[in-house]
């Protein structure tokens, strides 16, 4: 859209970029993330963009600001509150890399999880993958998806410390919850 190009042309010269390894590809489901390829890439294009002058109007997103900050993706929590609890997981040592992009938990992770009363050997039974990290398309990093993002999102939609917006995916947080998470995670929401 902002390139003012149709789907398939853009689709073209995505996968000529890839080739040139210019930029890479990020695959989560139906959606496709792409990305630069690494810091010479960037300085590459900043140079061009000297040599091209000028510049364009900066593209503004016009997502509600609702959305941004806190919403379900699928049935996990995503948004910049999404992306602070994945953060805050990972910075406690409860998630530990996996294999790709899934997550297996540390001892202390397990005790956390149960304290918060997520049943984590019926989590683990469920015929889905138990944690990853799930790209946030808005924040361009990951929040906690999987059985266990579904798991922690029931578990704060029970305790009150967020609420759903009923027409549409976004979500709420409480004061109750702000505290909870301050107090349980020591995150500032």
């Amino acid at each position: 859209m902002v390139a003012d190009v149709s789907p398939s042309t853009a689709s073209v010269h995505l996968n000529r970029l890839k080739t040139e390894r210019l930029v890479k590809v990020h695959v989560q489901g139906k959606h496709r993330y792409y990305s630069l390829e690494g810091p010479n890439v960037a300085s590459a294009l900043e140079g061009l963009s000297v040599l091209a002058g000028g510049s364009r109007d900066k593209f503004v997103p016009n997502t509600p600001s609702r959305l941004l900050a806190a919403r379900t993706c699928y049935d996990h929590m995503a948004g910049t509150l999404g992306v602070s609890l994945h953060d805050r997981f990972k910075a406690l040592r409860w998630l530990s890399p996996g294999s790709d992009d899934a997550y297996n938990l540390s001892l202390a992770g397990t005790k956390a999880f149960e304290a918060l009363g997520i049943d984590l050997e019926a989590t683990r039974a469920l015929r889905r993958r138990f944690a990853y990290a799930c790209l946030d398309w808005s924040e361009r990093r990951p929040h906690v998806g999987g059985a266990l993002g579904a798991a922690v999102l029931k578990v704060a939609l029970k305790r009150k410390w967020v609420i759903p917006d009923f027409d549409s995916r976004a979500l709420g947080v409480t004061s109750l919850g702000r505290r909870e998470m301050l107090t349980r995670f020591g995150l500032h929401v």
